[in-house]
């Protein structure tokens, strides 16, 4: 592991810097890869160094729990307790965007911060083809949040990654710009009901129809799951959201054909893959001007509820769980 403060290593995706990043994360080190809805700080989810490492990295609350990146079924299944439930969404959404929380398997190994000390676990198999082969390099679990400060902007870009993180990871796998671009959907699946407990890039729809009922709303409002604060995914200036046209001094984020004028658009024709895809590279940089940033509304269907989710937590007072 490198000291604090030592120069990051920016990794090209190819054999050497996969066999290069796989031996770091074997070292206890932590390494950036993509995926394919956001950048993963990874580290060997076995080693408790490693994580304590991924919470001071990224200044994360010890109460959140992080996702844990799997090669596959057989590995999850190593890891955690997997019902009919979840082996059919598994066969119907991964690898992608769907992380499972489900209950622990005696003898897991997983170093116990990881979880936050719940007795489940978030799961999910990434279906972009660097995190796939540095987990098939890697050769066991990897914990990977996104890779950012705590609370701030999600990266989909190495250079997000960099001016976030860097002087305090190891190294950086850069993969290009992630396609998705918001995180996975979280379903819980560790009551008699299905739970949705945070919206992501699987629709719930899509779930119901292979679940054969509507995932049920989050409860109580513990954290229960990785991203879940109320403020997250932050920049640093203030957010309005539901914006039909800006302030003096705001930076206005449009969306569809309605916004002339917006120095930003997140899809000039209205389409939420799109929208989804550029939400964070635009968050940003409208954040790097330095002004408050208004936020036109972005219907709330399909990829839209996962949009919306992240622009109130985004919107949200800062400090708030």
């Amino acid at each position: 592991m490198p000291q604090p403060h030592a120069p990051t290593a920016l990794l090209p995706a190819t054999e050497d810097g996969i066999i290069r990043a796989a031996a770091l994360l074997r070292q206890g080190g932590l390494v950036a890869m993509p995926t394919e809805t956001v950048y993963g700080l990874a580290g060997d989810a076995r080693c408790p160094q490693a994580v304590a490492d991924i919470f001071a990295a990224k200044g994360r609350p010890a109460h959140n729990p992080l996702i844990v990146h799997v090669s596959g079924p057989e590995m999850a299944r190593e890891i955690a307790q997997v019902d009919p439930r979840a082996e059919q969404v598994m066969r119907a959404f991964w690898p992608g965007a769907l992380t499972l929380v489900l209950p622990l398997r005696a003898g897991h190994g997983l170093a116990p911060a990881v979880t936050a000390v719940l007795d489940s676990v978030a799961l999910r198999m990434p279906a972009h083809p660097v995190a796939q082969r540095l987990l098939a390099a890697f050769g066991g679990p990897v914990a990977a949040p996104s890779a950012n400060p705590s609370g701030r902007i999600s990266p989909t870009t190495a250079a997000h990654v960099m001016a976030g993180l860097g002087g305090r990871i190891a190294a950086v796998l850069d993969g290009g710009a992630c396609p998705v671009g918001v995180e996975s959907t979280i379903l819980g699946l560790t009551g008699a009901r299905a739970t949705l407990l945070r919206e992501g890039g699987i629709s719930k729809d899509a779930l119901a129809a292979h679940l054969g009922q509507m995932p049920a709303p989050p409860g109580d409002g513990r954290i229960t799951a990785p991203g879940q604060l109320a403020s997250h995914y932050a920049p640093g200036a203030a957010v309005r959201l539901n914006a039909m046209r800006p302030r003096t001094g705001e930076v206005w984020i449009g969306f569809g054909p309605d916004c002339k004028g917006a120095e930003f658009n997140l899809s000039a024709t209205g389409d939420l893959a799109e929208a989804a895809a550029r939400l964070f590279a635009t968050l940003h940089s409208a954040d790097a001007l330095g002004r408050p940033i208004a936020v036109a509304p972005v219907p709330d269907d399909g990829l839209g509820a996962a949009i919306n989710d992240r622009l109130r937590r985004a919107a949200a007072p800062r400090g708030a769980t």
